[in-house]
């Protein structure tokens, strides 16, 4: 069987290597990297690796963006995002993610939960001859040029969740799920130019 990759967020080593250990003893998920914070150049490793899960301490996010953590790992990757809960957190906050984890689950609880994710996170099959909406199009040639979710949210004055619930059916009709595969979907369908891009 393989295993299903994990990115963990955590800036407490003690807390990393524990939840390494606990996957590693149960065999269905691996933890390929650990992130201290969620920089720059944290952003950019988990963009590379995109995970299937990325397990997140949300205290990783400065007090103003904690209640959208889940939206911005989800700029970064397509995987199911889960909360770990090391410190109160406002309930509010963590409905956000897909699952949430705390520090006292035992092994078969945090797998449970694992997969619990994965499930709500699995994309719906493609329906055929299911047509982009009109949104869903102009959604599309803002990914194609490169905006993040929070830039098309601001563009169109919607939510970023909204523009994420965007993407997912976007990928479910076209069934693609890089962004350089829906740029190359958009060029084909006329929905940009060669000449945006200049």
């Amino acid at each position: 069987m393989n295993k299903r990759n994990v990115l963990l967020i955590e800036p407490s080593t003690l807390i990393a290597r524990g939840l390494e250990a606990v996957f590693g003893s149960q065999g269905e998920f691996e933890v390929v990297m650990v992130l201290s914070d969620f920089s720059r150049s944290s952003q950019a490793r988990l963009r590379n690796l995109s995970p299937e899960v990325v397990i997140v301490d949300p205290i990783v996010f400065d007090y103003g963006s904690r209640a959208n953590g889940r939206a911005l790992v989800a700029e970064c990757c397509d995987g199911a995002v889960v909360a770990l809960r090391s410190t109160p957190m406002d309930e509010d906050t963590l409905r956000q993610y897909d699952e949430t984890l705390g520090l006292f689950d035992d092994p078969v609880t945090l797998i449970r939960k694992l997969r619990s994710a994965l499930e709500a996170h699995q994309e719906a099959p493609r329906a055929e001859g299911e047509e982009l909406s009109a949104r869903e199009k102009e959604i599309l040639v803002c990914v194609a040029k490169g905006m993040l979710n929070k830039e098309i949210a601001d563009c169109f004055h919607i939510s970023i969740y909204t523009v994420i619930t965007h993407r997912k059916n976007i990928t479910r009709k076209t069934g693609i799920k890089t962004v350089a595969g829906l740029t190359v979907y958009a060029l084909l369908n006329n929905l940009i130019d060669m000449n945006d891009f200049e």
